[in-house]
């Protein structure tokens, strides 16, 4: 069974000088687009599953998408106020990610906020094309901690009015090269420097190994050591912010001129994806289900074929005095929906299988649980 909050607190309120995107993201407001799983680079940390690494396709949250109308479409279904987006990495298909931001701003307004990542250092007069189709704001990836060589794109985004910062993830080996990076930032022109704690996933497991990184715990698939480093450096930033001493050194410095942000894995994976699902339940749930405080929708079902299913929805009515708009045929898994108590009170007086059903309020309505009502052990076993 599939639980997305892992512990009891999943984030802090924002703070005030947060970017629109982090604000929105952590809302779960925000549509992810996935424009290409195309990239130039193959970064060990990486956590793209193999499924879409180095894949030209494109997905609005987890649906696979073919044009940018159901892009559009599962925008409303979740009540988007914004889309992040990413890839691979959105400058390998840099003409359908201008199309993408240029129809969203088209179809929400200029106030649908568009974020997006890149790793590619690109010519200066790249940034006024995202401007002019609506980009609000952009996150560059800084693959080696090259800053310098980004130098001259951060310059022309900002310049075009995109607010520019710098998003990468806490490596803790790297912590003499990260902590020099926030002084040789401050004279770039960027308003942020987000933080991600570095993650093992599937995609990235053996590379991680390899560099000798372990899980920080059994909860979180955060790199052990990664949370720490990118304390160290958030309170160094607001040390110099405030003009006190540094608590790791002692040392008191000028301000470095930019907001340091930490997204921990736990809250990315359950605290924006949680939200993001509870807001897409709330949107799209059907009068026989009831949304989870985890953001997964239940309801109950009785195996049936499309010869039988009039006789039992007729026979469902009939019995329970259920309204028939709270019974729904699904075709593809050949089963009649209903709310959970229905199914629970007739569970024991028919002999076709009953079940409790629990599926994410995703696209494609991926099922997480199963559980028979009725029948033997066996029978549990066997199903």
């Amino acid at each position: 069974m599939l639980s997305l909050p892992q512990v009891p607190d999943l984030a802090e309120a924002p703070d005030l000088s947060d970017t629109e995107g982090c604000i929105q993201c952590q809302m779960g407001s925000k549509l992810v687009l996935f424009i290409t799983g195309n990239c130039h680079w193959q970064c060990d940390y990486c956590p793209l599953s193999e499924t879409r690494r180095d894949v030209d396709w494109m997905f609005a949250n987890e649906r696979r998408c073919e044009t940018f109308e159901e892009v559009i479409e599962e925008a409303r279904a979740m009540r988007a106020t914004g889309a992040g987006i990413t890839g691979g990495d959105p400058l390998m298909a840099k003409e359908r990610t201008l199309e993408g931001i240029s129809r969203l701003k088209e179809e929400f307004g200029p106030g649908f906020h568009l974020h997006m990542y890149t790793s590619i250092p690109f010519k200066p007069e790249v940034a006024r094309d995202f401007a002019e189709a609506g980009l609000d704001e952009i996150r560059f990836h800084l693959l080696g901690l090259d800053a310098e060589r980004y130098r001259s794109s951060i310059s022309a985004c900002a310049e075009a009015g995109i607010l520019t910062g710098v998003e990468i993830p806490c490596e803790p080996d790297k912590r003499d090269e990260l902590l020099s990076l926030l002084d040789e930032l401050r004279d770039f022109d960027i308003s942020f420097l987000n933080l991600n704690e570095l993650e093992i996933t599937v995609g990235n497991h053996d590379n991680m190994e390899l560099r000798g990184f372990n899980l920080s715990t059994e909860i979180t698939a955060g790199a052990a050591g990664s949370n720490e480093l990118a304390h160290e450096m958030k309170s160094r930033v607001m040390a110099a912010d405030q003009g006190v001493a540094d608590p790791t050194d002692g040392t008191i410095r000028e301000p470095f001129g930019f907001h340091l942000k930490f997204c921990t894995a736990v809250f990315k994976d359950s605290g924006q994806m949680r939200r993001r699902f509870l807001r897409r339940g709330e949107s799209t749930i059907a009068p026989h289900e009831v949304l989870t405080e985890d953001g997964t929708l239940i309801f109950g079902a009785i195996d049936a074929d499309a010869e039988s299913k009039e006789d039992w929805m007729d026979e469902l009515v009939n019995e329970t005095g259920l309204p028939r708009s709270f019974l729904l045929w699904d075709e593809k898994n050949g089963r009649i929906e209903m709310p959970l108590v229905i199914a629970e009170d007739i569970a024991e007086q028919i002999e076709e299988p009953v079940f409790m059903v629990e599926v994410l309020p995703t696209h494609e309505r991926l099922e997480v649980t199963m559980v028979l009502l009725n029948g033997t052990e066996d029978n549990e076993a066997d199903s």
